[in-house]
């Protein structure tokens, strides 16, 4: 049976379309609004949308455009309208509607075009492709959207600093045109040439960490630098290091002039717990979306379990956790245990919890940096205990954790 949902602010339309959909034997559910609707289509994947364009809240033409550039438009969208005009018409086309519909709409015309619509296969979304667009709801990620376009207008290269715990893919997909070619140059392992960059033009170039390229990589790197312009490419490369550190590391000082020429910091997914539970949920409606995994869902509690979890690997971690429990539970529901159970399981040797092939002085900034955080996590914060831990005198940890650029709250001697 066909899920049809039905978006129309006015409840006398709403009513005779669900009595008249249901007497036809489609499964029906209603929305008042444009707020409610997003809710809907997040919480379950309609096999049809009608969706009225005039709306007090939020407009049909803008709801449709949104899941248009989230990935989320996989089912045929029929617009309606009292007020049709051929440049709405136009312009839900143009962003993806099957048709459009104009009130009062004629019994015959709105069942055979919804039979029609039905008929239709919807592309599949690559559930990768998950870029900030998706939260509109997140003041912190809606406002680090506007500042990676505002800054990618100026500029084809963009080097996002980071802390561990990076979301630059997340970053990096915002900036990828749509339906472009998306190039990771970590994971060439010869030689960038002309042929590559003609296959990738329009499209995005990526680096998830500068520090793990190669040599060769770095000359691939430096090729592409002297070619955006002539494929209509942009670079995004990613890293928590200092020019000054990869200088050290062997890397040429003309190259990191042109990276370091603009430097946009991000927040790392740790810095923004609040935002892992909806990222997190995100995730997983995308790879239920293309098909990667059974239909899922997670429960209150395993969401607040993702969000006090420590994300060294970053949004990457995060995707692979997802996309493994989605894969692994047996129930629809994936629990708090469920996710307790594999973040356990994949705890890392402490000892090779960080990449070896660095100066000695940076290793050791790098295993401090995963000791207090360690620490911290495990004593909440309470700096009295994590000296007694430590054995550290407090003035002191305090200067360390600092130095190491650790945010802290000072909690309570009591705690």
């Amino acid at each position: 049976m066909a899920q049809i949902l039905v978006v129309d602010d006015e409840i006398g339309i709403r009513e005779l379309l669900s009595e008249i959909l249901r007497d036809e034997g489609y499964d029906v559910e209603l929305a008042a609004d444009g707020e409610s609707a997003r809710l809907l289509r997040r919480a379950a994947r309609p096999d049809l949308v009608l969706l009225d364009i005039w709306m007090p809240d939020l407009d049909g033409i803008t709801l449709l455009k949104e899941w248009a550039e989230t990935g989320l438009l996989t089912m045929p969208v029929i617009m309606m309208s009292g007020h049709g005009s051929i440049d709405a018409a136009v312009e839900a086309t143009r962003i993806g509607a099957y048709d459009f519909l104009e009130k009062p709409i004629a019994l015959q015309k709105l069942l055979k075009t919804i039979k029609r619509g039905l008929q239709k296969t919807p592309p599949r979304t690559r559930a990768e492709e998950v870029s900030l667009a998706a939260f509109p709801r997140s003041a912190v990620l809606r406002d680090l959207k506007k500042k990676l376009e505002q800054t990618a207008e100026k500029t084809p290269s963009i080097l996002l600093k980071s802390q561990l715990s990076s979301i630059a893919g997340l970053c990096a997909r915002t900036l990828q045109r749509p339906g472009s070619a998306w190039l990771d140059l970590s994971l060439m392992p010869g030689s960038l040439n002309v042929a590559t960059l003609e296959t990738a033009r329009d499209g995005l170039l990526y680096v998830p960490e500068l520090q793990r390229l190669s040599r060769l990589q770095q000359k691939n790197l430096q090729f592409a630098l002297n070619k955006l312009d002539a494929f209509n490419l942009r670079l995004v490369t990613s890293t928590i290091y200092s020019a000054e550190e990869l200088q050290q590391m062997g890397w040429p000082e003309e190259l990191l002039q042109h990276l370091f020429e603009v430097v946009l910091i991000i927040p790392s997914l740790n810095q923004i717990r609040e935002e892992v539970p909806e990222i997190a949920s995100q995730i997983l409606l995308r790879l239920v979306e293309s098909g990667e995994v059974p239909s899922r869902r997670i429960a209150t509690a395993a969401l607040n379990c993702l969000r006090n979890s420590s994300w060294k690997g970053g949004y990457s971690e995060l995707w692979s956790v997802v996309r493994s429990l989605a894969l692994g539970v047996l129930d629809e529901e994936i629990g708090e245990q469920d996710v307790r159970h594999l973040l356990t399981s994949m705890a890392p040797n402490p000892a090779y919890a960080f990449p070896l092939d660095m100066p000695m002085k940076l290793a050791r900034e790098t295993f401090e940096r995963l000791y207090f955080e360690y620490h911290l996590r495990n004593e909440f914060g309470n700096m009295t205990r994590l000296a007694e831990k430590t054995g550290i005198e407090r003035t002191h940890l305090y200067r360390k954790l600092k130095a190491l650029g650790l945010n802290h709250e000072r909690k309570s001697e009591e705690q």
